[in-house]
């Protein structure tokens, strides 16, 4: 009888000697794999192309503290760039005024204004034809519909474009290495997704961007006829301008006019 359980017992510990290291290397192999899946889940993080300190947008878990922090941060910029356009637009019309009334303008107001004709891609022929095209251009927009549309460009800031490049307007550039590279780009397509050193230049391009380019011209055109029937600039009503500005057209339009109503309690806070 013993030396039945005897012979039992060293058969067992043969079979144990003879497994254990495969045990063992099976337990390895599972922990390698572990750490291999966590590093492929962890997302190479993308460095900034700025140096702006910007508020953690994607962490706020109260909606209205969001929201309050987004339009803190980026209405400065808006008002500071609609109030420099108002003094351009002011410096035009003072031109405009003297040239009707056959006054010479000085050297520096000559100067200023060629300047202002420049920035915004007008010829820089100094008469009352070319000074009133400008004033279609050299106007605000509303900072209603500047916060919403950066709002829904850049996901209220936690966008990919907004955190790495502070592009907050979705605007594209065409010069390799102007900008950011859509990830989903088609292989046909060579646009980026423009970067910015700076908040307000990046606000100071989209202004640039609705003021002078063709594909916004009817929105200038509203504009100019709200101020002709000396009507005040709504957001609402230039949205309608800006059916080239999305693929999704009318949508896009519903939607800013949605989202320019829904956050009303918080543009003049």
């Amino acid at each position: 009888m013993l030396k039945t359980i005897f012979q039992l017992l060293l058969a067992a510990l043969v079979i144990w000697a003879l497994t254990h290291p495969f045990i063992q290397t099976d337990e390895f192999v599972s922990d390698e794999q572990t750490r291999a899946d966590d590093i492929k889940k962890e997302k190479k993080k993308e460095k900034p192309l700025h140096n702006v300190k910007l508020p953690k947008f994607s962490e706020y878990t109260d909606v209205k503290e969001k929201k309050h922090a987004f339009f803190n941060f980026i209405k400065p910029h808006v008002e500071a760039e609609n109030k420099k356009i108002l003094q351009q637009r002011a410096n035009i019309e003072i031109a405009r005024m003297m040239l009707e009334h056959d006054e010479p303008l000085s050297k520096k107001q000559a100067s200023d204004i060629k300047k202002i004709l420049k920035l915004y891609r007008l010829p820089e022929t100094l008469d009352t034809l070319t000074l009133t095209q400008a004033l279609r251009r050299v106007d605000i927009i509303p900072k209603e519909l500047a916060l919403m549309q950066a709002a829904n460009e850049s996901a209220w800031g936690t966008s990919r474009f907004a955190r790495i490049g502070l592009n907050f307007f979705g605007q594209w550039c065409y010069k390799k290495g102007c900008g950011m590279v859509p990830r989903r780009r088609n292989n046909e397509a060579e646009h980026e997704v423009a970067a910015f050193k700076s908040v307000r230049a990046a606000v100071t391009s989209y202004f640039r961007n609705i003021n002078t380019h063709k594909a916004y011209k009817q929105l200038r055109s509203i504009r100019e006829d709200l101020r002709a029937q000396q009507k005040p600039i709504k957001a609402t009503k230039l949205t309608l301008g800006l059916m080239s500005y999305s693929e999704r057209g009318e949508a896009y339009i519903e939607e800013l006019n949605t989202m320019i109503n829904q956050n009303r309690a918080y543009f003049d806070e």
